[in-house]
């Protein structure tokens, strides 16, 4: 995903994260998708961090949409990053209290110059709806 001069390499979803010594960041809790005990959910506090590579001035920012597409769950402030030619950066955007009202697949956005670069779904549900509809030796998560 990218224009002639931003590429976004990757995008993570997690619970935290915190700058160490040496400017290293530290990722805590990285997710998928969510699953609650019911809903709706508010989340106290969550991040999405976006790796970039390019060159310029950009303005970026991250959008979670409803799963109709229709409803704006939450926005992050826009961000303006600089890169020098043939350079990288990381952006973090932190999300407060976000409340998630039903299950579904609600749309993580990132956009750069106020193109849609990358557009990945965010699976929300309840440990109900999914006991209810599968066996549990069939619940799982894979972690490469």
């Amino acid at each position: 995903m990218q224009t002639e001069t931003l590429k976004l390499v990757y995008t993570l979803l997690c619970d935290d994260v915190r700058i160490e010594m040496g400017n290293k960041i530290s990722l805590m809790g990285i997710f998928q998708n969510i699953m609650v005990e019911r809903l709706p959910v508010s989340l106290i506090k969550f991040a999405v961090i976006n790796h970039w590579r390019g060159e310029g001035n950009h303005q970026t920012e991250v959008r979670i949409l409803s799963p109709d597409k229709a409803n704006l769950v939450v926005t992050s402030q826009p961000t303006a990053i600089d890169l020098a030619p043939g350079g990288f950066t990381d952006n973090v955007s932190f999300f407060v209290n976000v409340v998630f009202p039903s299950a579904g697949t609600y749309w993580v956005q990132t956009i750069a110059d106020t193109v849609v670069l990358e557009e990945f779904p965010l699976i929300v549900t309840d440990a109900g709806a999914i006991g209810a509809g599968q066996p549990a030796e069939e619940i799982s998560e894979t972690i490469n």
